[in-house]
């Protein structure tokens, strides 16, 4: 029983929720070197409980109090690694266009120089509701597309492309919207 606790322990602790999506990324991209209908669904399945890592460390760090430098630093680039590992592997097997996948991991870089900027001047800028939405179009995306073979009639890679389209809208919209409060921040 002891192991279990320990299982359940580490499943709640931020940090390892985290490094649980640094590691989930490159097995992502193993999987896809071999793509049929049995190695995505099992990289659809590795990154859907990535993403659902990803809320649950941001919980648990906020409920229990379990804030650390670590996490406040390696968060953000386990989420950019996960999702730029995945969307890099769907563009290399040609199931999506490879200027969309330029266009979110430049829009990704440009934010993180930013927030280094921002965080050296001492303030702050907060995730607005357009990063929440081109978070949640861009997970929708890439579960769909790793799936990407038709299932019980329905054409995942069909309604993949729909949310990466809807990605690619808020990655740009957000992405200005951050570029125009950083510009506010710097005229004050």
């Amino acid at each position: 029983m002891k192991r279990w606790e320990k299982m359940g322990k580490a499943l709640r602790n931020p940090n390892c929720l985290t490094m649980f999506r640094i590691i989930a990324a490159p097995g992502i991209v193993i999987l896809l070197l071999f793509p049929n209908r049995f190695t995505t669904a099992l990289a659809m399945l590795l990154f859907s409980a990535a993403a659902i890592s990803d809320y649950l460390d941001g919980y648990f760090a906020r409920r229990w109090g379990m804030i650390s430098s670590f996490g406040k630093v390696m968060d953000p680039v386990a989420d950019k690694l996960l999702v730029s590992s995945s969307l890099i592997m769907l563009s290399s097997l040609g199931w999506i266009p490879a200027w969309v996948v330029c266009i979110i991991i430049g829009r990704e870089l440009a934010i993180t120089g930013l927030r280094v900027v921002i965080i050296e001047s001492g303030e702050d800028i907060s995730a607005s509701w357009l990063g929440k939405y081109k978070t949640g179009f861009q997970i929708a995306a890439i579960i769909s597309l790793l799936i990407h073979y038709p299932y019980f009639g329905i054409h995942f890679h069909a309604i993949g492309m729909f949310f990466l389209w809807g990605a690619l809208v808020f990655t740009i919209w957000s992405g200005i919207d951050y570029f125009i409060k950083f510009r506010k921040l710097i005229d004050l």
